[in-house]
């Protein structure tokens, strides 16, 4: 099967559940006003008497600033598995861990009965046990089955309850195993936020709003514009969802012994790839791409974690497996002569902190 036929069974899975819609409009808060000319007044001359030439923070100096400023619950990677990260309205109404589980396997018995998959016991070990690592040092209360799908798109996605689903494309992209679970630890977050539960909510709101406008007398066009609606909210998640799975993604990394920083590169080295030849990288993985901002924002947040003495970088057994990839293919890499286990040791490739002033 191609992946393209792979990409349109899980687009046909969010047509016929009808269950996930991108997002409802957020309520709009009100903001106080004035109560008085004179309390107005006042304020012209608090800022008439405030000089004009004040000196503005740096850019260094607002970055430092920012790095200063203490990490939230949701923020901390010391806090992951000890806290709630989702208490929201849709939160709430997105039922139990075990109708979660339910409808997760239902999808995934479609993708696992259309998608063609790597069968090799090395390669199929190792990525599971990076995954169930990453799990374990995770806020996901939910098991993972993890599988490996033949197929060069590089891709990697995880459905409700649990199952995820990692394409080969996608580690024969990587340069290095914190890359690799750079992706797959923010894949993990947005099964741990429920993300796709909170779509499930929204869609059962959407659907009663849809009920309520037959009574109303909406046109039947509209309907069918919702419908579409229903079953694109499944293939991707809102702004917001994919920022809160880059930063659970980044503490994951971090929890896990990683360079937390793998997720920005992995990242911005899949635009670049996506960019100079379109189409490499999956449609559903690239609905909501990432920004600039958002890469920023990561760093900024690193930047933020309480440091390590040396973080996780690469494997040996990355290599062997990326090797194993392509013999399997039959690819022609250009450092494929690279690709061998050159550290006789097997240990990993680690990034060691770097001394400051205060360390003597």
């Amino acid at each position: 099967m191609t992946s393209r036929n792979l990409s349109r069974t899980i687009f046909a899975i969010g047509l016929s559940t009808a269950l996930l819609v991108g997002s409802l409009p957020s309520a709009v808060g009100l903001q106080s006003q004035p109560s008085s000319q004179s309390a107005a007044q006042q304020t012209s001359r608090q800022a008439a008497q405030t000089p004009s030439n004040k000196a503005q923070p740096s850019a260094t100096e607002q970055k430092n600033e920012a790095r200063r400023r203490p990490l939230s619950s949701n923020e901390d990677p010391r806090l992951v598995g000890k806290r709630k990260i989702n208490s929201g309205i849709f939160a709430k109404m997105s039922g139990s861990l075990e109708s979660e589980v339910r409808l997760g396997r239902q999808l995934a018995a479609e993708v696992d009965r259309q998608a063609k998959f790597i069968d090799d016991p090395v390669i199929t070990e190792y990525v599971n046990r990076v995954g169930q690592n990453l799990v374990l040092h995770s806020d996901a209360k939910v098991p993972f089955t993890i599988k490996v799908i033949d197929s060069d798109e590089v891709n990697a996605f995880a459905l409700p309850g649990g199952f995820f689903y990692v394409n080969k494309g996608l580690i024969l992209a990587a340069d290095n195993e914190a890359e690799l679970a750079g992706v797959m630890a923010h894949e993990i977050a947005h099964v741990a936020a429920r993300h796709s539960m909170e779509q499930l909510a929204k869609a059962r709101l959407a659907e009663i709003g849809l009920i309520a406008g037959i009574f109303l007398g909406i046109p039947p066009i509209a309907y069918d514009v919702a419908n579409i609606g229903l079953g694109l909210g499944f293939l991707k998640f809102s702004r917001g969802a994919e920022e809160e799975a880059d930063r659970l993604g980044a503490q994951y990394l971090w929890a896990a012994g990683y360079d937390p920083n793998g997720l920005a590169t992995m990242f911005e080295k899949l635009a670049a790839k996506d960019k100079k030849k379109p189409g490499t990288i999956s449609r559903l993985f690239s609905t909501h791409p990432p920004s600039a901002e958002r890469l920023q924002e990561v760093r900024e947040l690193v930047a933020r974690f309480p440091e390590r003495e040396e973080y996780i970088v690469n494997t040996s057994e990355f290599q062997r497996v990326k090797a194993r990839l392509l013999r399997l293919s039959n690819a022609r890499a250009s450092t494929a002569g690279d690709l061998g286990d050159k550290e006789g040791s097997g240990r990993p490739t680690l990034k060691r902190r770097q001394p400051t002033t205060d360390d003597g």
